[in-house]
């Protein structure tokens, strides 16, 4: 077995890429605050080809080297806005059709493989800050949660790995489910 050269990829160009069909998601960072975690969710957004991600409070901003570090360019394929308040970037994706998501584990939230998707409809996944989650006043004005199974002994996964695993399984049900 040969691995691919990055020329055998055939990856579209950023202004391919941007004017490309994207799965109706949009990635929330609510208080966020390591840059390089933003920067992988960048960069996970992009290979899932998302339509955007919506940063909010402390969450940082590209352009930053730190976050460049580990979105390798990203920022400029992704689509993003920022809102100092969270409860407006809910409000506002609301408006726009979103179906408002938190990834978290609390009450009643639907484990990840039982989570149905619907084709047409657009979904707001919303990530919290490493340590405190989504913050309270976010899970009050969401339309459900989604918690992601764990079997070990560590009560959390990364902020990225969990980004991966949920935006994976969307992608699948989306994209190329039934």
């Amino acid at each position: 077995m040969r691995k691919l050269k990055l020329d055998e990829l055939n990856r579209a160009s950023v202004a391919e890429f941007k004017a490309g069909e994207k799965m109706a998601v949009a990635v929330v960072l609510d208080n966020v605050r390591s840059m390089h975690n933003i920067g992988s969710i960048f960069r996970t957004a992009d290979g899932f080809a998302v339509e955007k991600i919506v940063l909010c409070g402390i969450t940082a901003q590209p352009p930053h080297r730190e976050i460049e570090k580990t979105a390798l360019g990203a920022t400029q394929s992704i689509n993003w806005e920022y809102f100092a308040d969270p409860l407006q970037a809910i409000e506002q994706l609301r408006k726009d059709g979103y179906r408002i998501i938190a990834v978290e584990q609390a009450e009643n939230s639907t484990m990840l493989q039982n989570f149905n998707t619907t084709k047409g409809d657009k979904y707001a996944l919303i990530f919290g800050n490493e340590v405190n989650g989504v913050s309270d006043e976010v899970m009050k004005n969401i339309d459900g949660c989604i918690e992601i199974p764990q079997f070990g002994t560590k009560h959390s996964f990364n902020i990225v790995v969990s980004a991966g695993i949920v935006l994976w399984d969307l992608f699948l049900k989306l994209v190329h489910g039934p």
